[in-house]
């Protein structure tokens, strides 16, 4: 058997983010210390304000940190130029959010066509589809589809080019509970068919329940990490 520790994906060290709004500073982030496996599922958690959104927009290089480090495997984001970051976005990071943001005058399978044609190892649209269970809704406006059914396209287009990190902020926020266990079920299986390593930012605690850790924030800080040895299926979650 295979003890050895997974590789880190991601280790952040001393991170902060202060924002200036002229009155005052707002310390988003307060020295950060992190590690975000490979093909790990974790759950961030905390109340608002808290650091979460903002370590996730670090790590997925759409923002830099006021001081300290960010590595992803042997690169070191901090050092990156904005031209080194946009690659990296492109050819490593998925990102879901909260609103679907799908182009209103695309079909589906369009939408997601978007990525696999500047990617550069991409999936088939039909098959990224086919991956959050779409299939039968490929040529279908965003306008026809449901807002749990927008998101599985809004997945599809982030997973359709094949990225190593999956970053999701709230992606069942605006959802119900049965639309919600959908999106995570089609989450997981992105995760664990191609160990795809996927942080997801959630305000419903008991998602935690299907996550390899959940990472609690606060005043921005990791408050504490806790690891679960018996993650349940998506399904098997109380809402």
């Amino acid at each position: 058997m295979d003890t050895r520790a997974p590789e880190p994906v991601f280790h952040t060290e001393g991170l902060t983010k202060v924002y200036d709004t002229g009155a005052e500073q707002i310390r988003a982030l307060d020295g950060v210390t992190l590690d975000l496996f490979a093909g790990e599922f974790a759950v961030l958690l905390g109340p608002s304000g808290s650091g979460k959104s903002t370590l996730l927009n670090i790590l997925g290089g759409l923002d830099r940190p006021t001081s300290g480090t960010v590595r992803f495997t042997d690169h070191d984001l901090t050092g990156m130029s904005d031209a080194q970051l946009t690659r990296f976005r492109r050819d490593h990071v998925g990102f879901v959010f909260q609103f679907y943001n799908l182009v209103a005058s695309l079909s589906a399978r369009e939408n997601v066509q978007l990525v696999t044609d500047v990617a550069a190892d991409p999936m088939d649209p039909a098959e990224a589809l086919a991956l959050v269970g779409m299939t039968h809704r490929t040529d279908h406006f965003p306008a026809e589809l449901s807002g749990g059914e927008q998101q599985r396209v809004a997945i599809a287009r982030a997973i359709a080019k094949r990225p190593d990190i999956l970053l999701c902020d709230e992606p069942t926020g605006a959802l119900d509970s049965k639309t919600g266990v959908q999106v995570l079920t089609a989450l997981k299986t992105v995760n664990e068919r191609f160990g795809t390593t996927t942080a997801v930012i959630t305000h419903n605690a008991e998602i935690r329940r299907m996550a390899d850790r959940t990472i609690w924030f606060r005043d921005g800080r990791v408050e504490r990490v806790e690891v679960n040895d018996a993650p349940v299926p998506p399904s098997g979650i109380d809402w």
